[in-house]
């Protein structure tokens, strides 16, 4: 059980409500046209097209009733639908506003990016606003000239760095906030989307040093993304959140999943006369009935053990030379492999056919996997031609006795082969 004292962030019953529609038209004349407007039960003259109009009793709880315990060291990712609070939880952290009820204990100096320019003055150059910064942590000059090389390197902007920072592209905005929320003295760094903006090499180059800073210097990141692979590779405990709430706490994959709103399924058979899921254009050829696991009573396989398949179909053509193909994926749909088999079955229309298919799943890591099946044909120019396509079963993978403990997160799901050792060149 965790002691209080590595406690970094402590959240109790935390609320915030915001008023709707707009508060004041800008000016005098356009406040005083709305009033009359709403007197006179006419439209708005200053609402924009499409626009509710609310009346200012209406509030909207952009968060409900949050708990959540956050340690030193962690790195938590926060997921969850357009709405669902996420900012405006940052926001709070990061005392951009204030809750409505509730409490925050914070044990620690934060530094946060909450979206491209937060925290930059304009009309100050990219030298200053390093300096800025710092002194808004409460930093020296001296600590600040101390660090001042390291994050000018680290955000590609040397060339740029005495020129007001108004004149920079989004993506420079982006490079130089990272490089200075993440090297200067604080022990929370917030992260809301914003590397989104920055180039893929960047992007690869902030999260090597999120979690360097994590794991060497022991700072707790609270990351916001809606790329899924940034959440896999980073964090090591997730929250999903839905209308101001939490609906889910806890390991990276399974949150993912919810908010995908992928379905855990552990059937071990489909009907598809029942529930049919088409993938692709397809000149249905071929109309599947069945997809079970030959002698299993779960869909859970040791690596390494025979994945075996029974599948049965109709033929709504004369059938020859069929083909079919097994496509594993993860959970949230991001394609691993395919393994293929060609010509193993020739039938006459009205036919029902039968076929058992054997997946050797050696190669896969340990995890858990979805399936996508296809029976296809090739034309006289040796393209296929979807003839069915189909969701299939999900399964899952487990570590063999002799298995080491597969790092799925920076190896990947496919284990390779086992490299070969060659002779020594005198012996060859």
């Amino acid at each position: 059980m965790e002691k209080e004292k590595d406690i970094a962030i402590q959240i109790n019953d935390l609320k915030k409500r915001y008023r709707l529609g707009v508060i004041g038209g800008g000016t005098l004349q356009g406040d005083i046209q709305s009033w009359w407007a709403r007197i006179r039960k006419k439209e708005d003259p200053n609402l924009k097209i499409g626009t509710k109009a609310y009346s200012k009793n209406e509030t909207f709880m952009a968060l409900d009733g949050l708990d959540l315990t956050i340690y030193k060291g962690e790195r938590l990712g926060i997921i969850g639908h357009n709405g669902a609070g996420k900012s405006t939880l940052l926001k709070l952290l990061s005392r951009v506003t204030a809750p409505t009820e509730g409490e925050i204990k914070i044990d620690g100096r934060i530094s946060s990016m909450l979206e491209v320019g937060t925290g930059f003055n304009g009309e100050l150059t990219g030298r200053e606003n390093i300096y800025l910064n710092g002194a808004i942590l409460g930093m020296t000059t001296a600590e600040v000239d101390s660090k001042i090389e390291q994050i000018i390197e680290f955000s590609e902007c040397r060339k740029f760095i005495d020129t007001p920072v108004k004149r920079y592209s989004s993506g420079m905005y982006v490079k130089l906030a990272f490089a200075v929320a993440a090297h200067l003295d604080s022990e929370i760094l917030i992260m809301d989307e914003v590397l989104a903006v920055g180039d893929m090499t960047f992007q690869k180059k902030c999260l090597n040093k999120m979690s360097e800073v994590s794991q060497t210097e022991g700072r707790t990141i609270l990351y916001v993304s809606h790329n899924m692979n940034t959440i896999r590779q980073l964090c090591d405990r997730c929250i999903v959140m839905d209308h101001g709430k939490i609906i889910f706490n806890g390991g990276v994959e399974e949150a993912i999943g919810i908010y995908l709103n992928i379905a855990v399924n552990d059937e071990i058979e489909i009907d598809y006369t029942r529930k049919k899921e088409l993938f692709y254009m397809h000149d249905g050829g071929i109309t599947s009935s069945l997809v079970r696991f030959l002698n299993k009573e779960d869909n859970i396989f040791a690596r390494g053990e025979k994945l075996m398949l029974h599948l049965e179909w109709k033929n709504n053509i004369d059938i020859s030379d069929l083909c079919f193909r097994i496509e594993v994926l993860t959970r949230d749909r991001a394609p691993i492999g395919t393994a293929m088999i060609y010509n193993f079955y020739s039938g006459k229309k009205g036919e029902i056919g039968r076929s058992d298919f054997v997946l050797d799943t050696s190669m896969l890591a340990p995890g858990k996997y979805a399936m996508t099946y296809a029976f296809f044909s090739k034309n006289e120019f040796g393209n296929n031609i979807n003839l069915d396509n189909m969701k299939g079963l999900n399964f899952t993978i487990i570590r063999s006795e002799n298995d080491i403990l597969w790092d799925k997160k920076n190896w990947g799901n496919v284990m390779l082969n086992n490299i070969e050792l060659l002779p020594a060149n005198g012996d060859r």
